[in-house]
């Protein structure tokens, strides 16, 4: 699909609601956020690299471009605090997102419940932007490197083994974003990204 009309086509569905996709980690990463941006796109936002300590030895490095669109920062937020909904042990991750995103969200958070997994270390996200706007509709992409996270046990403290192919090479992670009547954007839906993110 070319980019231009995929870029109309992800817009309309943030805008009309899109059909449930499954939530695997090649889509996107993904307990409050340490800011609340959802609620007023047009505050300021960090510029540069920022370190956010998501608890139980995890960390996120935020690379904000300079001059970042405020916008950016929902796409930080659902990073943020998917993350962190992982290291507290949470079933359930719905803040800042709504319809296939809230479902897409909470179903990985509780594969890790599940399980019994945690995440430490330091993840990364980079290349921020937003690539589409029209009316109450967005896209927006980043890239996201987590070969600095290590999944680990929370029973027995200990990595798992064989650690996943997810965790070894940066991906890309796309999400359309709606604005409510209320004026705050949420993310509608994750969406596949094909990008080629390199470190």
């Amino acid at each position: 699909m070319r980019p231009v009309v995929m870029a109309l086509s992800l817009l309309l569905l943030a805008g009309c609601g899109a059909a449930e996709r499954p939530y695997v980690p090649q889509e996107t990463r993904a307990a409050p956020p340490p800011r609340s941006a959802t609620a007023a796109p047009e505050q300021e936002v960090a510029e540069g690299p920022e370190t956010v300590d998501l608890g139980g030895g995890l960390r996120a490095r935020i690379e904000w471009p300079a001059d970042p669109d405020p916008l950016l920062q929902v796409m930080v937020d659902q990073y943020v605090g998917t993350r962190k909904a992982v290291a507290r042990g949470q079933r359930i991750y719905k803040r800042g997102l709504e319809l296939d995103a809230a479902v897409q969200a909470s179903d990985w958070v509780e594969s890790f419940a599940k399980v019994r997994w945690t995440m430490r270390g330091v993840g990364r996200l980079y290349n921020l932007r937003v690539i589409a706007r029209m009316g109450k509709g967005a896209q927006i992409n980043a890239c996201v490197d987590e070969s600095g996270i290590r999944l680990v046990s929370s029973r027995t403290g200990k990595a798992v083994s064989p650690q996943p192919e997810w965790l070894r090479t940066p991906y890309g992670q796309s999400v359309a974003a709606h604005r409510g009547d209320d004026g705050v954007w949420r993310i509608r839906t994750y969406v596949t990204s094909r990008e080629r993110c390199t470190r």
